[in-house]
C-alpha cells in the first residue's frame, strides 16, 4: 500500500462542504504558511454522476473514482477510509468551513458542545446551510474523535463592516435580534488578501463569482461592505438564487401565488437567478455559449449586476486601486470578465485574476487556534 509521508507531525484536515460536494485537504506548515500535501473532492453527491478524486502533492497518490454517493456522510467516510490507509502519521486537528455563525458566534472557534448549540440556535438564519453542516460535523467528530475540531466562519471577515453597512432599514429591535447584514465568502476574501501580501492596495474590490456569487469592498485589508446580506441569497443574481429583490415582490407572491415561507424559500434559492431567467439548468459556461434571448439576458443581467456593484464600491471608497476576480466563474470565464470590466476603465485601477484558497485559509485559522492558548480548553 502506498503511503503519503507527511513532512511534519502537524497535519491538519480541512473539510469544505457544499450542497452536493465536499472539498478536503491535509495541510502541513512549511515556509511560514500552510502547504496542501493531500487534496481532493467528492462531487455529485446524491446524484448518479458522483466522483471522488484525491491527489498528493508529490504525486505518490492519485485516485480518481466514479462513485454514487448518497450523502455527505458517505462521502466523508470514503475520504476518511483513504486517509486512514494512506497517511503515515495521525492528524492533529480538523478545520470546518461554516457558512453562518448567526448573531452569537462571530469569530472562528474550537467546536465544543456549547458552540454546536450556538450553531443550532442560528439555524433560522441559515436553514439551508447549517443543518447539513452540523450533521457532517457530528459525523466528522465521530470518525476523527481523537483530535480537536474548529469552526471557521464565512461571516467572520465581515465583522469590520461599519453599522451603516450591517444595519438594515428596519425597526431597531430586529437588529437587536440579529436581523442584520452578515456577509459571506469571507474565507475566500481573506485568502485573496493573504495572496496579495505586500501588493495589497488600500482600496480593493474582490468579486467572488461562482454558482454562489458576491463582491466585497476591502479597505486596508478589512471588509467595509459586501453584497450578500442576512443570508447568502442576497446581492447579485446567482446560479439559482435571486439576489436582491424589492421586498414587495415577496409580499406580492405570498398574496397572489399562494406561496408560504417554505415555497418562497425554495423559489428564491433553487428556481431563480440564472436558472429562472434562462429557463434551464445550464451553467454559466453553457449559457454564455448560447445565442437564444433567455440565455443572453441571464448572462447580461449577471455581468451588469457585477459591474454596478464594482462601481458602487468605487464610489464608497473614493476610487478603486485593484479589482480581483476569483471563484469558478471569476477565475475561468475570461469573456465574462471582459464584459464586466467594459465601461469601468474610468476607475483607473487594474484587474487581476487570483485563485481562491478557502481550504488553505481554513488551515491557517485552525493552526492558529490549535497552537494558541485555548488548546486543551
Amino acid at each position: 500500500m502506498r503511503t503519503l509521508a507527511l513532512p511534519s507531525t502537524q497535519g491538519i484536515l480541512v473539510l469544505n462542504s457544499g450542497s452536493s460536494s465536499l472539498k478536503f485537504g491535509v495541510f502541513t506548515p512549511a515556509g511560514g504558511d500552510e502547504t496542501a500535501w493531500f487534496t481532493g473532492s467528492a462531487k455529485g453527491i446524491g446524484r448518479g454522476d458522483g466522483s471522488l478524486t484525491m491527489r498528493s502533492l508529490d504525486g505518490t497518490i492519485d485516485i480518481q473514482q466514479s462513485h454514487v454517493m448518497e450523502s455527505q456522510h458517505e462521502a466523508l467516510q470514503r475520504v476518511a477510509d483513504v486517509l486512514h490507509r494512506h497517511l503515515d502519521r495521525p492528524l492533529v486537528a480538523a478545520g470546518h468551513r461554516v457558512v453562518h455563525g448567526g448573531p452569537h458566534l462571530t469569530t472562528h472557534a474550537r467546536i465544543t458542545d456549547e458552540v454546536k448549540q450556538t450553531l443550532r440556535d442560528a439555524i433560522p438564519f441559515a436553514p439551508l446551510h447549517l443543518p447539513p453542516a452540523l450533521d457532517l460535523l457530528d459525523e466528522a467528530q465521530q470518525i476523527f474523535s481523537d483530535i480537536p475540531h474548529y469552526a471557521c466562519l464565512d461571516t467572520a471577515f465581515h465583522q469590520t463592516m461599519p453599522a451603516c453597512a450591517t444595519r438594515l432599514a428596519l425597526p431597531k429591535h430586529y437588529a437587536i435580534e440579529g436581523v442584520v447584514r452578515y456577509g459571506f465568502h469571507g474565507l475566500s476574501y481573506e485568502s485573496i488578501v493573504s495572496s496579495l501580501g505586500q501588493d495589497l492596495p488600500a482600496r480593493l474590490v474582490v468579486a467572488h463569482l461562482g454558482s454562489g456569487a458576491s463582491l466585497c469592498a476591502i479597505r486596508d485589508g478589512h471588509s467595509i461592505d459586501t453584497t450578500m446580506g442576512l443570508t447568502p441569497t442576497g446581492g447579485i443574481p446567482m446560479a439559482t438564487r435571486t439576489g436582491d429583490l424589492d421586498p414587495g415582490v415577496l409580499v406580492y407572491l405570498m398574496r397572489t401565488g399562494s406561496l408560504d415561507a417554505d415555497a418562497l424559500e425554495h423559489l428564491i434559492n433553487y428556481e431563480s437567478g440564472l436558472k429562472g431567467v434562462s429557463d434551464s439548468n445550464d451553467d454559466m459556461q453553457a449559457l454564455a455559449a448560447r445565442a437564444d434571448p433567455d440565455a443572453m439576458l441571464a448572462v447580461d443581467m449577471f455581468c451588469t449586476a457585477v459591474r454596478k456593484a464594482i462601481g458602487a464600491y468605487a464610489a464608497l471608497m473614493g476610487g478603486v486601486d485593484l479589482v480581483v476576480f476569483t471563484g469558478g466563474i471569476g477565475e475561468h470565464a475570461g469573456s465574462l470578465r471582459e464584459r464586466i470590466s467594459s465601461g469601468l476603465e474610468f476607475l483607473g485601477g487594474g484587474f487581476r485574476v487570483i485563485e481562491t484558497q478557502e481550504e488553505r485559509q481554513i488551515a491557517r485559522h485552525s493552526r492558529q487556534m490549535y497552537e494558541g492558548p485555548a488548546v486543551g480548553g
